[in-house]
């Protein structure tokens, strides 16, 4: 089983094969709190105030530019909802890949590291 430590390890490559559902699966544990829908990855963050929420989002900005794999982000008053899937997959129909669960990693640990 794959470690939250390995995939902070790890960095994006370009991909157009998907994790199996075991794979995925595996993966999944070592990104606790991340929901997955079968094709995508999701995670609410929470914060105290609107400052906090775009200090984050500013945070995570710089890592997932740099691993060129960009996520679907919502951003309210106090919480800002992540979704990684990877477009390449699958002959184009997206699914998940190895890049979806480093990001997600990547991503919980700056906020485990400046907002709880």
């Amino acid at each position: 089983m794959t470690s939250s430590r390995e995939l902070l390890a790890r960095k994006c490559h370009h991909t157009e094969t998907a994790l199996s559902d075991a794979d995925a699966s595996s993966y999944l544990s070592a990104v606790p709190g991340w929901e997955s829908t079968g094709k995508r990855i999701s995670k609410t963050y929470k914060f105290k105030n609107y400052y906090e929420t775009l200090a984050f989002m500013n945070a995570i900005a710089y890592v997932i530019h740099a691993e060129d794999h960009h996520p679907e982000i919502t951003l309210t008053y106090n919480q800002c909802v992540i979704k990684f899937d990877t477009h390449s997959v699958n002959n184009g129909a997206g699914g998940l890949s190895e890049n979806d669960f480093i990001c997600a990693a990547k991503v919980d640990a700056i906020y485990q590291q400046s907002f709880s």
